[in-house]
């Protein structure tokens, strides 16, 4: 016995012929004849008297006919109500993202979200990326949007997008026309605190050393606002993301230099753990951060031997 089987009975009561039963459900009259015999084969009934035209169907064939319409509409409605799951995106997803995507990120993400996913309330939080990954060994956060590649043991990487690294301040070397990474290294660079994920990233995709700039000032801040004023005070460069320049006022867009290509760029993707019992909430989530962020970078539209994945 199986569904289809049900259906043809039900469609065989209603029109009370083999044909016009048989185009209703889309096959062939001898299909149909078969499927409903192997039926009251297998129930032991005769569900329906084809001696006379119009057929009858009998009186024990109404009572399963009547047990099969219940049970063709129970098996519809988990159809609808799995359909219904899949779509729907609801309750709350405790969210990390590391400060130096979080200032240039959420505000152009969020409002969109917020409005598509009425039902979806968000928890998150602006920490480093070695605390989003042990908050998420513990559980007290669902996912995290962090700087990768992270290579970690049981940690799954959904690559979001990638993002330009660009030069803020004045070059010292005005005989160079294109930029290229290691052109960096000869320059006043001014990076954020030790152990910052994209102060490393700028330190290996452009060969750094480690020098002060100033003999009597050590410092080494937490966001790029203060680098780029430092930069706007004591001269040197610094390298920030393509979002951040995309938000900087324009006379200072106008201290920005490009890279040639292959571009340096940072990889940001979403990270959780796998296997996981919100990842319908992490794949929307996903979804809309790629369909809008994208979009406004340069990046969408550069090839993988293009770009140099900054490594931390």
């Amino acid at each position: 016995m199986n569904l289809q089987q049900l259906e043809y009975i039900i469609a065989l009561d209603k029109f009370k012929s083999f044909s016009k039963a048989a185009d209703s459900c889309f096959i062939t009259q001898a299909t149909l004849s078969t499927m409903v015999k192997r039926l009251e084969t297998e129930l032991k009934l005769t569900l329906f008297d084809r001696k006379i035209s119009p057929i009858l169907t009998t009186e024990c064939g109404f009572e399963v006919i009547e047990a099969a319409k219940i049970a063709v509409s129970h098996i519809n409605r988990m159809k609808q109500m799995s359909a219904e799951l899949v779509g729907k995106v609801e309750g709350e997803l405790k969210l990390g993202v590391i400060p130096t995507v979080a200032s240039n990120l959420l505000h152009r993400l969020m409002p969109f979200v917020l409005r598509k996913y009425p039902n979806l309330k968000f928890s998150i939080k602006e920490i480093t990326t070695q605390n989003i990954v042990e908050q998420l060994k513990t559980g007290q956060l669902d996912a995290g949007i962090v700087s990768t590649p992270l290579r970690m043991d049981g940690l799954v990487e959904d690559l979001l997008y990638y993002e330009k690294l660009k030069v803020y301040g004045k070059i010292n070397q005005e005989k160079i026309r294109y930029l290229k990474p290691d052109d960096i290294a000869r320059e006043n660079v001014w990076l954020m605190e030790e152990g910052n994920c994209i102060s490393d990233q700028i330190v290996n995709v452009c060969s750094l050393k480690n020098k002060r700039i100033h003999p009597n000032l050590n410092f080494h801040p937490n966001s790029f606002d203060s680098l780029i004023n430092m930069v706007d005070c004591l001269n040197g460069i610094t390298l920030v993301p393509e979002l951040y320049v995309t938000d900087l006022a324009k006379d200072k867009k106008m201290k920005v230099t490009d890279f040639i290509s292959p571009f340096p760029v940072r990889e940001i993707s979403l990270i959780y753990n796998r296997p996981y019992a919100k990842l319908r909430l992490i794949e929307a989530l996903k979804s809309e951060i790629i369909s809008t962020i994208r979009p406004l970078l340069e990046t969408v539209g550069l090839q993988n031997d293009e770009m140099i994945i900054a490594e931390m």
